[in-house]
């Protein structure tokens, strides 16, 4: 076994062994003190909470991955497309451009309200919450791959004779995907939160709903379930990204992985 393999197997029993700890120590206080349950459960209390209303989670989480795949989806859609848009046209991307940027400065908890009176409750308000929030890493991150590309090698297509979208298709884009799955797998993450907001602010469905509705039932167990469940969404989506990376860009993980093993 290589020592890299060693330590990561080291990593994973490291970080198991403390959150066992941690769940332990948090189900002793809540014994030891007396807490009751409906100011903070115990994790055996989440567990029964989890088995007991199993079907209310499960309806309510998939209707938040409903809206967190589709809008996703379309963040990722609509922002490669105007990434590649803003790099290879310069008076887009001098006009587009600094015009992402600023949008990012109007908190989304501001227009989700306003979504509701545009185009009234559903999906379609939460979906567009989640685009909004998930769109701007991905376009961020795909143009500064696009722009990262190597003068010397972009000179050497234009001494061989390549025109301005054969060096476009053939060295930028391919050397702007793990920019790419890096934008994506912060944006999936954030499309979770993407939906919960657009959930919390209107919506009769979800596991931001649920959340919303089970604390002033002082329903904390429930909460509790909601909330992990929300975790493990978040969580699930980026190893997905990640997964896909790996599957997609095996050239990219293996210099990564050389370049770790030199340090060592």
């Amino acid at each position: 076994m290589k020592p890299r393999t060693r330590l990561f197997d080291f990593s994973i029993i490291w970080l198991s062994l403390i959150g066992l700890t941690l769940i332990a120590l948090w189900e002793g206080l809540v014994f030891a003190f007396d807490i009751p349950q409906w100011k903070l459960p115990a994790p055996s209390d989440i567990g029964v909470e989890l088995l007991h209303s199993k079907n209310l989670l499960i309806f309510h989480t998939w209707v938040t991955l409903q809206e967190i795949i589709i809008g996703f989806s379309v963040a990722l859609s609509t922002g490669v497309f105007l990434a590649i848009l803003i790099s290879y046209y310069r008076a887009v991307g001098r006009l587009v451009y600094p015009i992402v940027i600023a949008s990012q400065t109007i908190p989304i908890i501001v227009i989700a309200p306003l979504l509701l009176i545009w185009v009234g409750y559903g999906l379609t308000p939460k979906i567009i919450v989640v685009t909004l929030v998930a769109f701007f890493p991905i376009v961020v991150n795909t143009v500064d791959g696009l722009r990262s590309v190597d003068l010397e090698m972009i000179n050497l297509m234009r001494t061989l004779g390549a025109t301005r979208w054969q060096i476009f298709t053939k060295i930028q884009i391919p050397s702007s995907l793990p920019f790419l799955f890096s934008g994506m797998k912060v944006g999936a993450t954030l499309s979770v939160i993407g939906a919960v907001i657009g959930e919390w602010v209107g919506s009769n469905a979800g596991l931001g709903y649920l959340t919303r509705m089970s604390v002033p039932l002082f329903l904390t167990s429930r909460s509790f379930a909601a909330v992990l469940i929300l975790s493990v969404l978040g969580v699930g989506i980026f190893l997905l990204a990640s997964l896909l990376e790996r599957a997609l860009l095996p050239w990219h993980h293996r210099n990564n992985k050389m370049n770790l093993d030199s340090k060592d």
